[in-house]
């Protein structure tokens, strides 16, 4: 029997949370084409008759420019020292960019065992162009790490995957309880899955100038009843929010409920308000309200 934890490191949008949905055969993390949409660490965990893997996805590493990116930043940088294993999942439809060769140089020289996963091999249609990309990831390293071509997409070689993250792990007894799949609360996830619905409907600067704060959760046994409260940055953000004659904030509301009463199995009632709270990504005690903080 083996377990242990993996960090899942990447830049943005290279379908991190995709992968661990898929990996878990449900969802426990938002995804969009956004970056940004991945804002926590979230523990997934996959339990299988050869043992028990505790993912961690990350935010994509990209460079911060306020409070909430350093954040973001420390997110994807503490998950790494305590991990028995790193993915470096990488867009495998291009080559190696700047981002990638950061992310090598600054996060990634460690002892921890490291697995590059190139995703959506599958956009590329020339297997030579595939080969080329795979190469300039390859060179980013000194070591010469195993290599896993894998689309998150359609679940294609992800099987190939997870008896490669069982072979680098420790011997040692599950993590978890075997039904476990995260740690997040309903509350956690009515948070992600509202935020999901804002930049799923919205564009421009609305989906990072965005907070979602859950204020009450009343679970029943025939419904739930969820106030949330959205936060923006300016007036102007809160109008397109709530859209005319409120049809924007409908619109996320609808969506988010439906979504929610699927996880639950049961009715819910979801009350939403809009609030400004200015330069909020910039103030640490305002980040701190969100749940932007590190762990101690």
């Amino acid at each position: 029997m083996k377990s242990g934890f993996v960090s899942i490191i990447g830049r943005p949008n290279v379908g991190k949370s995709t992968l661990l949905n898929r990996i878990l055969g449900q969802k426990i993390v938002i995804t969009t084409d956004k970056a940004q949409t991945t804002r926590k660490r979230i523990k997934g965990i996959l339990t299988t008759g050869e043992g028990q893997i505790v993912f961690i996805d990350t935010p994509g590493v990209h460079k911060p420019l306020n409070k909430l990116g350093e954040f973001l930043l420390d997110e994807a940088k503490i998950s790494i020292p305590d991990a028995d294993l790193i993915l470096f999942l990488t867009d495998g439809s291009e080559p190696a960019g700047k981002g990638d060769r950061w992310i090598a140089q600054n996060l990634l020289q460690t002892d921890i065992p490291i697995i590059i996963v190139m995703n959506k091999v599958d956009k590329v249609k020339n297997p030579a162009k595939v080969e080329e990309n795979l190469l300039s990831y390859k060179t980013l390293f000194d070591k010469n790490f195993p290599l896993v071509r894998i689309s998150a997409k359609t679940g294609r070689n992800i099987d190939t995957l997870i008896n490669n993250i069982f072979k680098k792990l420790p011997e040692g007894a599950p993590l978890y309880p075997e039904d476990i799949v995260t740690e997040e609360t309903m509350r956690d996830v009515s948070e992600e899955i509202i935020r999901e619905k804002i930049l799923l409907n919205t564009s421009d600067e609305i989906p990072h100038s965005v907070a979602v704060k859950v204020e009450n959760y009343f679970e029943q046994e025939d419904i739930d009843k969820i106030y949330a409260s959205i936060f923006c940055e300016t007036k102007s953000q809160k109008g397109i929010l709530i859209g005319k004659g409120g049809s924007m904030l409908k619109k996320i509301g609808t969506e988010a409920r439906l979504e929610l009463e699927k996880i639950t199995e049961k009715k819910v009632y979801l009350e939403l308000n809009v609030k400004v709270e200015k330069d909020w990504r910039k103030k640490e005690s305002v980040l701190k309200n969100f749940g932007y903080q590190q762990e101690n």
